[in-house]
């Protein structure tokens, strides 16, 4: 069996340009290298108002036992601006972002069932986090992480190494 793989990047950009939710509230999806890149993004992006971002890379480890497989761990963060100092403008946003994630869990859940058949595996807990005030002055920010887990075939392959392995 080869080892399979999934696309979150891929997966998050296209729920944020089909969402209705999403293109209401103008999120403009991209791609970011972890937290710093995040908050790169949002200070270069000043004319857009709500990001989408997914982190292009990943927690993870792999488990030998029985199964073997990947696990990896893919975070998706969410931004809002709103006007600085005004905290009902930033539950409002917090708000949408909640709402958002709930819309994209919808469809996350059929996506699970189809990555099954390829033995890919979601882990089912998906925790959505809000990002304390203070970490970006005048945007409300949240995120949430998707695990994956991965079929991955460990079989020793002679053809991979120039001497043969022994135990």
């Amino acid at each position: 069996m080869k080892n399979a793989n999934w696309n979150a990047t891929a997966f998050f950009a296209r729920l944020t340009a089909e969402n209705l939710l999403a293109q209401e509230q103008s999120f403009t999806f991209c791609k970011v290298s972890g937290l710093q890149g995040f908050e790169d993004a949002l200070a270069q992006m000043q004319s857009s108002t709500a990001f989408v971002c997914v982190s292009d890379n990943s927690d993870g480890y792999t488990d030998i036992n029985n199964s073997p497989h990947t696990r990896r761990i893919k975070t998706v963060f969410m931004a809002m601006r709103h006007a600085i100092d005004d905290q009902d403008a930033r539950l409002t946003c917090l708000d949408t972002m909640r709402e958002l994630f709930r819309q994209y869990m919808s469809v996350l859940i059929l996506e699970k069932t189809k990555l099954a058949e390829h033995c890919i595996y979601l882990d089912p807990r998906i925790r959505f986090t809000e990002i304390p005030e203070y970490f970006a002055s005048g945007c409300a920010c949240a995120y949430f992480q998707v695990a994956v887990d991965i079929y991955t075939d460990l079989r020793l392959n002679p053809a991979e190494w120039s001497k043969p392995q022994t135990v």
